[in-house]
C-alpha cells in the first residue's frame, strides 16, 4: 500500500490562504474531518499535540503534518499548496507553502510511517517541488505527486540492487 492508494485531485488545496501555522493545521482538519468523518477538534487537538513535540517542517518550503488516530477506518492524506508562505518553525526558517497532511489509524503505524517515508522520498528532487509550485490544477498536483511517489520507488528499487546488476 502506497500514499497514493489514498491520494488523488480530490486531496488537493490549491492556493489555500491560511496566513499563520495555527489557522493552516485547523484548515487541514476541518478538511481531514470532512473526508473522515471524524471531528475536527479531535485533529487538530491530535496535530497540535504532534507539533508540540518538534515541528514538522521538512525545510525547502515543505511541511508534513502528521497524527494517528485510534479507530480511524481508513488513513487521509491532503497535500495544500499557499497562496503566501507561512512561518512552521522549520529548522532552515524557510517558511512553508507546500504542505502534507498524513492522519493515520493509530493501529497502523507502519502505515504512517512509510507513507511519510514515501512523501519524503519523492521531495528530494527539487523539480517536483517547483512544478508543484507551479500546478494549474489539483488534477496537475495529483499527477505530480504520484509520478514523484513512482519515480522515487524506481530509484530506490535502482539503488537496492545487488553491485554491478
Amino acid at each position: 500500500m502506497t500514499i497514493t492508494d489514498h491520494f488523488s485531485a480530490s486531496s488537493v488545496i490549491l492556493d489555500a490562504a491560511p496566513g499563520n501555522k495555527a489557522a493552516l493545521l485547523d484548515q487541514l482538519a476541518a478538511e481531514a474531518a470532512a473526508r473522515s468523518g471524524r471531528p475536527a477538534p479531535e485533529i487538530l487537538e491530535a496535530l497540535q499535540a504532534r507539533e508540540k513535540i518538534g515541528s514538522t517542517a521538512l525545510g525547502r518550503g515543505v511541511a508534513l503534518p502528521h497524527t494517528e488516530l485510534a479507530d480511524l477506518a481508513a488513513p487521509v492524506v491532503l497535500f495544500a499548496r499557499l497562496q503566501r508562505a507561512v512561518d512552521f518553525d522549520a529548522r532552515d526558517d524557510e517558511p512553508v507553502d507546500l504542505v502534507f497532511l498524513a492522519l493515520w489509524p493509530a493501529s497502523n503505524r507502519k502505515g504512517l510511517l512509510a507513507s511519510m517515508a514515501e512523501i519524503c522520498g519523492a521531495l528530494r528532487d527539487p523539480q517536483s517541488l517547483r512544478r508543484l509550485r507551479g500546478a494549474k490544477t489539483a488534477d496537475d498536483a495529483a499527477q505530480i505527486v504520484i509520478q514523484a511517489v513512482a519515480q522515487d520507488e524506481d530509484d530506490r528499487d535502482c539503488n537496492d540492487a545487488p553491485p554491478g546488476f
